[in-house]
C-alpha cells in the first residue's frame, strides 16, 4: 500500500503530481520521461557547492520525484479486485468517539512471547483493534513505554534502541518483529561460553509507560456514487465534494469552517477515512493514496525553483521559506485526498473525523505481563478478565465459505507457472483461503490425480503425449503443486492436461444458547472451555455471541494437552466480552473435488 503526504521538512514518501488534462503518454513514457528528469536533477546537484543548500534541495527535489513516481505507479497498476473488510464498521459499535477511545486504552494487555533463548524474552502489547490502515488507529495516539519491572523487584528503563555496550538487562524496541512495532525485548547480558538458563534470569513480571489518545468530537458518515461529483454535501461545519469518480481512484476535498480544537496539538490529523465498494457490494481494499492537492504541489514547486537560484543557504533563506509555507498552510482551508482502489469503484463511504471540538485521554499504564502458550501442559484454565466488549465484523462474511459449493471452489482457482529454475518448473493452482479449508482438517485422502505432457504441433496446438519417467515430475495435492524437471523431457513440453484434487468440506452449523450447554461445553466469564475428546479441534469450531446477537472478537486460544506432543485435553478461548450464545460448525463429510486442466506452458529463456 502507498499513502503519500508531505511537509517540507521531514518529508517521508510523498504525494503525486496531478497529471493535467489532454492527451497523457502511455506509461512507458512517463516513466522514461520520469528518469530523464531524475537523472538531470542528480547532474544538477553535482554543480551545487553549498553542502546544506544542495541537502535542502536534494530533499524537496528528491520527494517531488518520488510523488511523480507514486502517480505513475498507482495509475499504471492494472485494476484487479481485491477485496477487504468494512474497516470502520467498529465505530457503528460504539456511541461516541470516546467510548471507542475508551475501549482501545482499557483493552491493552501484555503477553510474553515463547522464547527459544536465554538471552532475550520478548513483549507484545496486544490491542483490542486491528486495523488495515496506514495508520493503524484512526486517531491521532500515542505510546510510551517507561519500564519494565523484574521478578527480583529491579525496575529497568526503557531505552529506544539496544545497546552494545550496556552490560546490565536491557528494556528496547524489538528489531525482530516488523509486523508488531509496539513489541519489546528483555535483553539479558550474554557472556561467551557461559550457558545460562533463561528460567534463572530475573523475568518480567509488569511493564510501566503512558499512552495518549485525541478523541474527534464527532464522526461523519457521507455515502458518494457518480451522481455526486462535483456536488458539495455540507453537515454542520463539515462540507465534502466529491471531485472526480473514476474507475479506481476517487478525489475528495473536505473543508471545516470551524478551527482545530486546541487538543489536537501542532500535528492536523488526516480527517478523511475513505472507503470503495464494487457493484456486487463488498468493500475494496486500497492500493494506496495521495494526499495533497496540485495547488499545495505547485507551491512546493515554487519553493524549490526559488532555492535552484540560489548560491548558498542562508538564516534568510531558511527564516523566508518557512515563513512562505506557513503563510501557504494558513490559507489551506481544505483537506485533499485521492485514493486508489484494487478494483471497480461503485460506491464510496467517507467518514469524516471531526476535530473542531476533540477530547484528549491520557492514562498511566501499570500492566501485568501475562504468558499463555499455543500449547499448555497446565490443567487449570487461566483467567484472562476483560473490562471491554468488542465485535468482530469479518465473523459473518468469513463464515459464508461454511456453504462454498463445488462450482464456487472450482470457479475460484487461479493458475500460475515459473520455468526460471529448468529442473523445477512449476505451475501452482491456488484458490483464496476460506473457513472450508479451515474445516478440511488433516486427513486428506485423494485418488492418483493422472498427468499428461503434450508437444505443439505445426499450428501451436496440442500435439503428442510426451512419454516420462516418473521422477520427471510430481504432483502435490496438498500444496496445489505441479513440479516438473524439463532436463528430463525427451522433447520440449507445450501444454499439460490433467486433474488435480480440490478438497470440499460438508459443515453443519448449530446454534447453542449459553444457559443450555451440552455436555463437553462449558463458560467461564469470557472464557469458553472445549472438551477434545467431545469437540476434537480438527472438525469443529466455535463462534460466540454476546445479547446484541453480534459475534465477538476472540483474543486467542490455548490448546491444554496431557503432555508436550500428546493427547488435547481442552481448548479454551477467550473472547472480548461475554458470551451469551454459541455458533457451532461441525465437519461432517469430506470430499474430493477433481479439477480439470489444460495449462499452456511458458517456454523457459534460452540462455
Amino acid at each position: 500500500m502507498m499513502d503519500v503526504r508531505f511537509p517540507l521538512v521531514g518529508i517521508g514518501l510523498c504525494a503525486a503530481l496531478l497529471v493535467a488534462g489532454g492527451c497523457s503518454p502511455s506509461d512507458e513514457q512517463k516513466q522514461a520521461s520520469l528518469e530523464e528528469k531524475a537523472a538531470t536533477f542528480e547532474h544538477a546537484l553535482d554543480g551545487i557547492q553549498d553542502p546544506k543548500l544542495r541537502d535542502a534541495i536534494a530533499e524537496l527535489g528528491g520527494s517531488l520525484l518520488l510523488l511523480e513516481r507514486a502517480q505513475v505507479k498507482l495509475a499504471s497498476k492494472p485494476i484487479e479486485a481485491e477485496y477487504g473488510e468494512d474497516n470502520l464498521a467498529l465505530l457503528k459499535h460504539y456511541p461516541t468517539p470516546q467510548a471507542l477511545v475508551d475501549t482501545y486504552i482499557n483493552g491493552l494487555f501484555v503477553l510474553r512471547k515463547p522464547s527459544h533463548s536465554d538471552y532475550l524474552t520478548d513483549l507484545q502489547p496486544v490491542f483490542p483493534f486491528s486495523f488495515n490502515l496506514p495508520d493503524q488507529f484512526p486517531f491521532p495516539h500515542g505510546l510510551q513505554w517507561q519500564s519494565v519491572t523484574l521478578s527480583n523487584n529491579k525496575v529497568i528503563p526503557f531505552q529506544p534502541e539496544w545497546s552494545e555496550t550496556d552490560p546490565g538487562i536491557q528494556l528496547s524496541p524489538s528489531s525482530s518483529n516488523l509486523t508488531n512495532p509496539d513489541d519489546l525485548t528483555v535483553t539479558y547480558p550474554f557472556f561467551d561460553g557461559i550457558e545460562t538458563e533463561n528460567k534463572s534470569q530475573p523475568q518480567p513480571i509488569s511493564l510501566k509507560g503512558t499512552v495518549e489518545v485525541v478523541a474527534p468530537g464527532k464522526v461523519l458518515t457521507f455515502e458518494l456514487s457518480k451522481q455526486d461529483v462535483g456536488h458539495t454535501r455540507t453537515e454542520g461545519n463539515i462540507a465534502l465534494t466529491l471531485v472526480h469518480l473514476e474507475k479506481n481512484y476517487a478525489e475528495i476535498e473536505m473543508s471545516n469552517s470551524q478551527p482545530l480544537a486546541p487538543q489536537v496539538g501542532d500535528e492536523s490529523p488526516n480527517p478523511l477515512l475513505v472507503q470503495a465498494r464494487d457493484s456486487t457490494g463488498q468493500f475494496l481494499t486500497r492500493s494506496g493514496s495521495i494526499n495533497e492537492s496540485s495547488a499545495q504541489v505547485a507551491f512546493y514547486e515554487k519553493q524549490l525553483a526559488e532555492m535552484q537560484k540560489q548560491d548558498a543557504w542562508s538564516d534568510a533563506l531558511e527564516k523566508k521559506l518557512a515563513e512562505q509555507q506557513q503563510a501557504f498552510e494558513h490559507q489551506q482551508s481544505s483537506h485533499y485526498a485521492k485514493v486508489y482502489f484494487n478494483g471497480l469503484v461503485d460506491n464510496l463511504q467517507v467518514n469524516v473525523l471531526d476535530f473542531s471540538t476533540a477530547t484528549l485521554t491520557r492514562k498511566d499504564l501499570d500492566l501485568p505481563v501475562l504468558r499463555f502458550d499455543k500449547n499448555s501442559l497446565q490443567q487449570a484454565v487461566q483467567a484472562l478478565p476483560m473490562p471491554v466488549t468488542v465485535y468482530d465484523d469479518g465473523a459473518a462474511n468469513w463464515l459464508k465459505g461454511a456453504s462454498l459449493t463445488e462450482e464456487q471452489l472450482k470457479n475460484s482457482v487461479t493458475i500460475s507457472q515459473s520455468v526460471e529454475d529448468a529442473s523445477a518448473a512449476h505451475i501452482v493452482f491456488d484458490h483464496p483461503f476460506t473457513f472450508n479449508d479451515d474445516l478440511i482438517g488433516s486427513e486428506r485422502n485423494s485418488s492418483e490425480s493422472p498427468v499428461t505432457f503434450f508437444t505443439a504441433d505445426e499450428k501451436g496446438e496440442r500435439g503428442e503425449p510426451i512419454e516420462l519417467p516418473t521422477e520427471a515430475f510430481e504432483l502435490n495435492p496438498a500444496r496445489g503443486t505441479l513440479t516438473y524437471d524439463l532436463n528430463l523431457f525427451p522433447e520440449d513440453p507445450a501444454f499439460v492436461v490433467g486433474s488435480i484434487p480440490l478438497f470440499l468440506a460438508t459443515i453443519e452449523k448449530g446454534e447453542i444458547e449459553g444457559a443450555k450447554l451440552p455436555k463437553g461445553l462449558s463458560l467461564k466469564d469470557n472464557a469458553l472451555i472445549v472438551d477434545q475428546k467431545e469437540f476434537p479441534a480438527d472438525s469443529w469450531r466455535f463462534y460466540a455471541k454476546d445479547a446484541s446477537g453480534n459475534y465477538l472478537k476472540e483474543i486467542l486460544g490455548v490448546s491444554h494437552r496431557a503432555e508436550e506432543y500428546g493427547t488435547a485435553l481442552f481448548d479454551v478461548h477467550y473472547f472480548y466480552g461475554q458470551p451469551t450464545s454459541l455458533e457451532s460448525y461441525q465437519r461432517t463429510d469430506l470430499s474430493t473435488v477433481q479439477y480439470g486442466f489444460e495449462v499452456k506452458l511458458d517456454k523457459p529463456e534460452s540462455k
